[in-house]
């Protein structure tokens, strides 16, 4: 069973070294090319119930990028969903309030008659998690991968960059509500997915305050190959494969005691 949270992180964490951050792209392609060896792994997850599974890209990518888990949670059975709204520009593709999302959220809703579950890469996650804050009446469970879920974002490695292509101050009144309101314990099922080698966000600011239906997993690989990553692939389909109201911590068992980095 995982492990405890870490410890809340202090009001500014440092950033990735530099080293892990100009990495990422090595890193990540590495990871893609190495999937078909986690096949084993992957093909020993549960299968799905059909319902309906929105992922969402992470910062300066589009639906493309999301390819990959999708066509795997299609395989398994799910009823996926891109997220439709082009690249991720934070409030430029989602509206300045998250209107656009919400309406997406609420047109799977009301088409499938079902809760939408919710998988997030990077800003996708931080995304993910605010719905399940606002609209908990339409989300499942919320997937978050190597996603900023508290602290500052000065403490990522391209908030300049996001302030340049979003047009939104990271150090505005209204992004620190934002993520107070992700710092607080989730409304939904949650499951947080860091790696301690992520370039682009600190590790400690991927995880979300554990309660009686949240939990951190750790897994190893780089920010950018999060979404191509075999044994990340095999979380998001073990989570998923859990009954609605029946959420339960992951438990690393055979295999996955080996695969798995316990939490630390």
């Amino acid at each position: 069973m995982a492990t405890a949270a870490p410890a809340s992180p202090p009001h500014m964490v440092p950033r990735p070294s530099r080293l892990l951050a100009f990495s990422e792209l090595h890193r990540a392609m590495f990871e893609m090319a190495t999937l078909p060896l986690t096949s084993p792994l992957l093909y020993s997850a549960p299968r799905g119930d059909g319902h309906p599974v929105m992922v969402l890209p992470g910062f300066m990518a589009s639906g493309r990028s999301t390819k990959v888990i999708r066509r795997y949670l299609d395989r398994l059975g799910y009823d996926t969903y891109c997220w439709d709204l082009g690249r991720n520009l934070g409030p430029r593709a989602i509206g300045h309030d998250g209107e656009h999302l919400i309406d997406k959220l609420h047109e799977i809703h009301q088409e499938t008659g079902q809760k939408v579950s919710l998988v997030g890469w990077s800003l996708g996650g931080s995304m993910s998690a605010q719905l399940g804050q606002r609209v908990p009446e339409k989300v499942r469970q919320v997937i978050t991968l190597g996603s900023p879920l508290r602290g500052r974002a000065q403490s990522t490695s391209v908030w300049r960059v996001y302030e340049a292509a979003t047009g939104e101050r990271v150090s505005s009144d209204k992004v620190r509500e934002q993520m107070a309101e992700l710092a607080g314990p989730p409304k939904v099922p949650t499951t947080a997915v860091y790696s301690k080698a992520d370039g682009v966000v600190p590790w400690q600011n991927c995880c979300v305050t554990e309660s009686e239906h949240s939990e951190n997993l750790r897994v190893y690989g780089s920010h950018c190959g999060l979404g191509v990553n075999g044994p990340v692939l095999y979380l998001i389909a073990n989570r998923l494969a859990q009954p609605e109201g029946e959420w339960t911590p992951f438990e690393r068992e055979g295999l996955e005691q080996v695969v798995f980095p316990a939490n630390s």
